[in-house]
């Protein structure tokens, strides 16, 4: 067993407040299990404090031998992508959520937790990996959130109706199945097709008129000449509405820096912004700098929406 896999089964045991899997321990140590999950009491916790001691149990077992797509969205990250969520939605009073590939459910808990009392949020998660979205749902069990997740690829056909907002932290690389890709305007015609660029199309499709697409992409992906079918697929359904460019100090080199991309779908009564924008986003321990960025940004979701 894997040290994930454990992590698994003891956020399940501990929110069952009893051992599961008591045919593999002896008497003694599914009693004192038992004992030690009794003793806590989960409602005594903030949702966000048990969120991120549910975090960091999971970063210990992704130090090493974790796939770059598997990695958890930065807590930083999760803020300004609620925060961003926050400002599109202003004056709403519900919408539906959509994270078509949520991983371990960080972001999209993350939102959910930001944006409680400012709006009722119908949140949906979907992975493909099983001990992922095994993970996400203890997850949420533990956090007492009620999100809606699918073992599933997120590629593929979804059991989920339009929704409002899609928000996700893209896979990037190549997707493998190349039957299902050919379903797609991006796929491309030779060789296997890039999976983030099909999951741009796919929260197209499972967006409303005028709804809203956050999707956190590669830097580098814009100056790519594969990027041009991109931008035509999105001016064909919608608008670019913004990028905003992340700190550096936040991932590991220059190349691994990522990018937050605004898209609106197209809608009768949507028109494109005056100007789409841009932001680059300082080191996030600059105060006064990040500070003016996001003046800048609530200045233009004033004027934009």
């Amino acid at each position: 067993m894997s040290y994930l896999e454990a992590v698994y089964e003891t956020g399940e045991n501990l929110f069952q407040k009893e051992v599961l899997q008591k045919d593999e321990l002896s008497a003694e140590a599914v009693l004192n299990l038992e004992e030690r999950y009794g003793s806590i009491q989960l409602d005594e916790f903030a949702k966000e404090d048990i969120r991120k001691s549910y975090q960091l149990a999971l970063l210990k077992g992704m130090k090493h031998g974790i796939q770059v797509n598997h990695q958890m969205t930065p807590d930083s990250i999760g803020f300004i992508l609620g925060y961003l969520v926050d400002k599109a939605f202003s004056g709403a009073k519900q919408i539906r959520l959509l994270d078509p590939a949520c991983g371990t459910g960080n972001l999209i808990a993350t939102i959910v937790n930001q944006l409680e009392g400012k709006l009722e949020l119908d949140a949906t998660g979907v992975d493909v990996d099983d001990l992922l979205i095994s993970l996400a749902y203890v997850g949420a069990d533990l956090e007492r959130l009620p999100i809606n997740l699918l073992h599933q690829d997120g590629l593929g056909n979804l059991l989920v109706d339009p929704v409002d907002v899609v928000v996700s932290d893209l896979p990037v690389g190549y997707y493998p199945n190349d039957a299902r890709a050919a379903e797609f305007e991006l796929h491309r015609e030779d060789g296997h097709s890039f999976a983030h660029y099909l999951f741009i199309e796919q929260g197209m499709r499972y967006t409303k008129a005028g709804g809203y697409l956050f999707f956190l992409v590669p830097s580098a992906m814009f100056g790519t000449a594969d990027f041009a079918k991109v931008d035509r697929f999105i001016k064909k359904h919608g608008h670019i509405q913004g990028i905003i460019q992340l700190p550096e100090t936040l991932f590991a080199s220059e190349s691994a820096r990522k990018s937050i991309l605004i898209l609106q779908k197209a809608a009768d009564n949507v028109v494109p912004p005056k100007e789409v924008l841009l932001a680059n986003l300082p080191n996030l321990n600059e105060p006064k700098a990040t500070a003016n960025v996001l003046a800048k940004i609530e200045n233009w979701f004033n004027e934009n929406k």
